[in-house]
This record gives C-alpha cells, structure tokens and sequence, in this order.
C-alpha cells in the first residue's frame, strides 16, 4: 500500500516530524517499507504560460517563445519541443534555478538567439522516466507560482508493507485513524451526502447468490462528457498510488478505493442487457477481461452477468464486452460487498492479482458501500458532469458477517501487558479504532466494526492495546526459570559449522522460495514427479521443488544478469518429492559456482573454475562429516554426462551429487561461463566420527613411491580403496601425486604415480620388509584392479 503522506495529513495531521510517523506506524504494526520523496530535487521552477511563439531564424526544429513567468515583462526562451504553443501553461526555469543532477540554469545562446530560462518536460523535472514533449499544465495554473506549491512535489509516498489481517489500513482513511489513535487525536470521517437526482431510471439487479453477495449498489448516471479529463491533482494522488491515470470515470473508482478502501466498477449502460445478475459460472462460460485475458469459467466464480453473457469476474476485475470507453456516454455504477470467502483464491485460479481483490480476500467494510457510492457519485459529477438517477439496492443483511462482542478482562491485560489502563483509556483506544465498547464487571465487551475481520478473541484486543499503547513503552521483567543444559552429542555436526565452512570458502548463503518455475523444475529434474500448488501465488511459482538447483539457478541468473561474473551461492532447505501418492520432505545442502577461482587480484594468473575446485570445497564439508563418504562416476540429466559425481556412504547408497551444468542448459539459461553444482542430503552429513586419540610411533616412517599401469576405468578412489582395504597395518598415507597418459602408454590406459607412507610401532622398517610390503600391496592391485608395475 501506497500513500502520499501530504493527502494523510490532509485527514490528519498529527505535529510529528515525517520520520517519526514512520517509526509510529511501525512499531504500531504498519510497518513502512519505504519512505521516498515524489518527486527529484530542484527549485526555480515556475508555472508559465506561453504568450507567442516564432521559427528560430537558423535552426528549423526550434522555436522563439515569449513567456509569461509572472514577472513585469515576459521572458524570452528558446525551446525545441514539438508541443510548445501559444496559450500552454508549462513549467519554466528561470535564471539560477536548479534541475534533478545538479543542472543549473543560465542566461545562454542558441544559435545566436538569447534564451533566458527553459520550459521543462516530466522528465527533466524527475516526475517520469520518459516524456514525449513539455509538461502541460490545466489552463487555470496560476502563473508564477512555484510548480512545487502547486503540483505539492514537498511531499514523501510511504510505502506500507501490511499483513493480511490489516484489510482496514488498504486505504488513506484507514491509516488516518491509525495515526489519530496512536497520537491521542479525534478523527471522524467525512460524513457524504446523497447528491442530487435528476432522473428516476434504474437498471434491474438480481442477485442469485446472497450468501457471496449481502450487498449490491448500482445507479444510472446519464450524459457523462466523454472528453472530460481528470483534474491534476486526482492524477497525482493516483500516481503517488501507484495507479496510472486512466479516464475520469475509471480514475474515480480507483481514487475512491484509495481513499475509502470501497473497490467500485463502472459499466458502459449502453452494452448492458438487463437485467444484471450476481450469480456462480457456469461450465464452459467464457470471460474476456479488461486485461485482454479470456478465461475459461469452472461454475466456481462468480460473476456479475447480464442476459447474454459474463460481464466482470465479481469482485476481481471488470470484462471488456461492458467496458468503458472514450465514446462512453452512459454508465451504470456499481458498488458491492463480497464475502471474503466467495472471492479467496478465485483471482489467483486464473492467474490474476488486482487492487480489488486484494481487498474483498481481506475484507471490506459491509457498511461502507452507500457512502461510497455517493462519494464516487460526487466526483464523477463534478469531473464529467452527468443526470444521476436513484441508487438500486440488494441488501441481504442475514449473511453479514457475525460480529460478536469479544471480552476484555482488567486481569488479563495486566497478567500479559503488565499495565492497568483507566477505563477512560481503552474506551479512548477502542473507539478511536472504531469499535464499540460496553463496561462490565471483570472489564469491558468490545464489538469490532464492519471493517475489522481480525477481531475475533481476547488476545487480539490484548494485541490492539499492545501496539496502540506501544511495545517499548510496556514494561519489562526478568523470567525466573530453572534450566537444565541441554546435551550437546559429539557426534552430532551442527548444519550452522557447515555453513560457516561453506562461506569462509568464499560462498554466500541464498534463500529461495520452495515453489518453482514449472519450466524450470522440468528442464533442471526432468525425472522427478513433482507436486503442482493448487492456487499459486504466479505461473512462475507454481510447482514445488524437487531441488534446491531452481532456486539457486534462477538467484544465479539475476546476479549474472548485473555483471556479477563471480557468484558463489549455497542454499539450506526443503525438497519436496512425491512418492506413491504421498509428499516427501528431505532436508539438503546445496551449493552453486561460477566465474574464477579467485576474486580479482595480481598474485595469481586468473582462471576459471572447474570441477575440483568445486569438488574440493565438498570434500571440505565432507572433511567435517562421519568417516564412509567418497565419490564415484554419476548421471544427471541437467549434468555435464563427462563431469559428474555422485556421492555415496559406506553402504553406497547416493546422498549427493556433484557436477557441471550440461552444456544445453547452461545455453538455455543464458550462462556463458561454467556452472558448477553440488547438493547434499543433510541427514547424510549431520554426523560425525568422534576422535579418538592414536599413539605415537616412536620408529622413522619410509616414503616409497610407484607407478602403475591401469585402465583408464580405474579411478584414484579405487586404488587408494583397494591399498587401504589391505591387510597391512604399515601403510601410513596413500596420496596420488602425478597421473598421466600419451606417449609410451598404450591406448586405454594411464599411469598412475602413488607416494606411500610406511612406518611400523615396534621397529624400523628394513629394505626387505619394505620390498615385502610392495610386492603384497602389488599382488592384490593386480588381482583387484588388473593394475601392472610400470617398467
């Protein structure tokens, strides 16, 4: 929620600083996302009107005008836009004004005329990315005055992050009796009155479904001026909103759902076959939406419909078939409540999101619809003009929602608040928001009203008095508690070590949502039976994942895409998978790499990374974990089939995988350097090996190194398995310190070059008994692995 904090103070405005505002609404529970100024900085800007205009004598594309700045004597300023015109009210920049950057203002010549100002456009005054031509202003903009005083640029949009219970701060009204409550100031609102008919004509309303629907305004409101255009100053607080300004008509039920939190939708009366009727979908009926999306109905939705078709997916978003236009001259004005629970979830089935059923999901205020009606009544009338005929009413009170007065115990609030407010201050808190308050003996009875849907038990008003009174102004208590410290196993390995060894490696942890991009789940885990959300929140999030590789790769692309060529990404978390009808979560650890090894530096030659530099921050983590875990030669589909490894415990069950992106996807996906990718199965490596304390040899150790000749199947792992699985008790360490392959080895094999550590408890190792261990340790390679001592 979006709102201009000059129009709040127009409600009510309390004698505190804008950055203490803010922090009010915060702590109050509103908290302020933003806080951003409406437009740039600058002065010396006035409102001007053109007086004349003449072709500069040597340049074609500009012009001469003369300019009333409200000065004695015009000013003379040469301009190039393709709008400038005698009569245009504009802004202009006098000598010594200052524009967004800094751009100072000069008596200057162009092309030998003398230019004493500049008219500016939006976008050279920082109100708009882009602009075609000179801001034009209404014709009644008082020339000379200052175009911040006039278009109230000294003004700041607060941007309200609110929660979904908070459905009565969706409007400039409700957060004004936020702030009235919390500063100790009365605030009524504006009370409407019916504005003047002149015409008996209605149009016949039926609703079918009063359960959805306890409430249906709708009036006729003939001969509307078609170009009318919506006054400025509408059309500022609309995009301090966030709401593009689009016709009268339109701007006006968008303005009135700001301003009272009431979602209103106009229809073109001459499109209308009444009677209208409220009433479900049916199977197969088809809607083309104001967004130019056609859906095809369930028989869930409701929808307003005439006699021939669907007109707006009720309470979500309008039809085109009955739209507004430019030619429109009639118009039938409705104004409704509909439950929240006949609209929960019907904008995101077919994908849509709008103002209105960002409201009606949370609950708009049952009693608010006659008065805004006549409200948007009002104002179309004064933009447009227009006969207005007699509001037609469906009311069906017995399906408003219950309110039931909600006890308040004294006892209670001091038990959990710590405080005893006077009876004179809960009755001042609850009916500055609203509600009604009746004294009894252990405390109060508080009935919430139309537009709070989240009153409903003690502790909510316990929560109300907590914020309103203000979470640091409570006091506060030292618990007094026995404990017990709790067990901390050795061989238990904390996920937060592994973390912190994953970025003292240099990554950085990600946190991404569990519910993926179907494309992206399909094109990274083709394989895997993924489970589909029902109501998603977008297309782009709406199956779980069965990896945390989405995740990562689409974080992956955002940096990438803002010249981070160096990311390095790990994720904790959920998968989902589905296995036999049922969900199954698995906690992992996953990891993603690209770019060089090493951050921009002059020590070392700069180099990309490749699959060992990954598989050496695993074995790191690995490093840490129960003994049992090695890797061997693996397949995945969204892996490189040349570059993949899969990680197996003692049992050789796979707990991992390790890889680089196959090429394909990594074309898909707009890399253009290597991704490496990792995940792990927490349970797998949340164990440890306790260390156990082994005795010196008091003996010398002997290195001896071989090469041998094996085929080129044979992996290091295997060999160093097959020497460890050995029943000699001498061999220290086995390490692999050259392989090679070319000339003088034949076709299908390699060599491989071990270094091994010998070194006895009881004595010095002799030559023989070392040529004795060789030859041991030789046999059972060539009988296991067919390897042969390279000559």
């Amino acid at each position: 929620m979006q709102v201009s904090e000059a129009w709040l103070r127009e409600l009510i405005n309390p004698p505190v600083s804008t950055e203490q505002l803010v922090a009010q609404l915060t702590m109050a529970g509103l908290e302020v996302d933003a806080l951003q100024p409406v437009a740039a900085v600058f002065s010396g800007v006035v409102v001007g009107e053109v007086l004349s205009t003449e072709q500069h004598p040597n340049a074609d594309k500009l012009k001469v005008c003369q300019v009333n700045v409200g000065q004695a004597e015009p000013l003379q300023i040469v301009c190039g836009a393709s709008n400038v015109r005698p009569g245009l009210k504009i802004p202009a920049a006098l000598i010594g004004a200052t524009l967004p950057g800094d751009f100072k203002i000069k008596e200057s010549k162009l092309r030998g005329e003398l230019s004493f100002g500049m008219l500016c456009s939006e976008k050279e005054l920082g109100l708009a990315a882009n602009s075609n031509g000179l801001m034009e202003l209404p014709t009644d903009a008082p020339v000379g005055i200052d175009i911040r005083d006039y278009l109230t640029l000294n003004d700041n949009v607060i941007e309200l992050g609110l929660t979904p219970n908070r459905a009565d701060c969706l409007s400039v009204e409700g957060i004004a009796r936020e702030v009235a409550v919390l500063n100790k100031l009365s605030f009524q609102p504006k009370p409407q009155a019916p504005v003047t008919l002149s015409h008996q004509d209605t149009l016949e309303i039926r609703v079918d479904s009063p359960a959805a629907c306890p409430v249906y305004l709708g009036r006729l409101i003939k001969n509307i001026n078609p170009q009318a255009m919506t006054p400025l100053w509408m059309q500022e607080r609309l995009r301090r909103s966030g709401i593009r300004s689009l016709s009268p008509v339109v701007d006006v039920t968008n303005y009135v759902l700001l301003e009272l939190g009431q979602p209103l939708h106009a229809f073109d009366a001459a499109k209308l076959v009444a009677p209208l009727v409220v009433r479900n979908s049916s199977i197969g009926e088809s809607l083309s939406l104001l967004n130019d999306q056609t859906i095809e109905l369930d028989g869930n939705a409701l929808v307003i419909a005439d006699q021939s078709q669907p007109l707006a997916l009720a309470g979500v978003m309008g039809g085109n078939s009955s739209a507004v236009s430019d030619t429109t001259q009639d118009i039938f004005l409705e104004c409704a409540f509909f439950t929240p629970r006949s609209i929960a979830g019907k904008a995101r089935s077919f994908g849509l999101h709008t103002d209105s059923s960002h409201r009606f999901e949370r609950g708009v205020d049952f009693t608010l619809q006659q008065r805004a009606i006549e409200r948007a009544t009002q104002l179309i009338v004064e933009i447009a003009g227009g006969a207005v005929g007699p509001i037609n009413a469906t009311i069906s009170p017995e399906h408003f929602p219950a309110r039931s007065a909600v006890k308040l115990r004294k006892q209670r609030i001091e038990s959990v608040l710590g405080i005893s407010p006077s009876n004179e201050e809960i009755a001042r808190m609850f009916q500055g928001l609203g509600m009604q308050v009746a004294e009894i003996a252990e405390g109060w009875e508080i009935t919430p009203p139309g537009f709070r849907f989240d009153i409903a038990i003690e502790e909510d008003l316990l929560e109300e008095i907590g914020r309103i009174v203000g979470y640091n102004n409570l006091p506060s208590s030292s618990l007094l508690m026995r404990s017990e410290l709790g067990k901390a196993p050795e061989a238990s390995l904390s996920l937060a070590r592994l973390q912190d060894c994953l970025v003292d490696r240099g990554y950085q942890e990600a946190i991404t949502y569990s519910f993926v991009d179907e494309a992206m789940q399909t094109a990274v885990a083709p394989d895997d039976e993924f489970i589909r959300i029902k109501n998603p929140i977008s297309s782009e999030l709406a199956v779980m994942r069965t990896t945390l590789w989405c995740g990562l790769l689409n974080a992956a692309q955002y940096n990438v895409n803002r010249q981070q060529t160096r990311v390095r990404l790990f994720e904790s978390g959920l998968r989902f998978l589905s296995q036999n009808g049922q969900t199954q979560q698995q906690k992992m650890l996953a990891g993603l790499a690209l770019g060089s090894v090493y951050a921009e530096q002059w020590g070392e030659k700069s180099r990309n990374i490749d699959f060992f530099d990954v598989k050496a921050d695993v074995e790191a983590l690995l490093s840490l974990t129960a003994a049992g875990l090695s890797f061997r030669p693996g397949q995945h589909p969204a892996l490189h089939p040349g570059q993949t490894a899969e990680i197996i415990d003692a049992n050789a069950q796979s707990v991992g995988l390790i890889g680089m992106l196959h090429p394909n996807l990594e074309k898909q996906l707009g890399f253009d350097s290597p991704v490496f990718l990792f995940e792990l199965c927490q349970d797998a490596i949340l164990q440890r090996v306790v260390p156990k304390f082994s005795a010196l040899s008091k003996f010398p150790s002997v290195r001896r190194d071989m090469a041998l000749l094996v085929k080129q199947d044979i992996s290091a792992n295997d060999i160093i398995h097959c020497i460890h699985t050995s029943q000699e008790t001498t061999v220290r360490e086995v390490s692999i310190f050259d392989v090679y392959q070319g000339k003088g080895i034949e076709n299908g094999f390699k060599s491989v070059a071990l270094s091994l550590v010998l070194q006895d408890f009881t004595q010095t190792l002799t030559d023989s008994e070392i040529d004795a261990i060789f030859r041991r340790l030789l046999q059972k390679m060539t009988a296991e692995l067919n390897a042969k001592l390279r000559e």
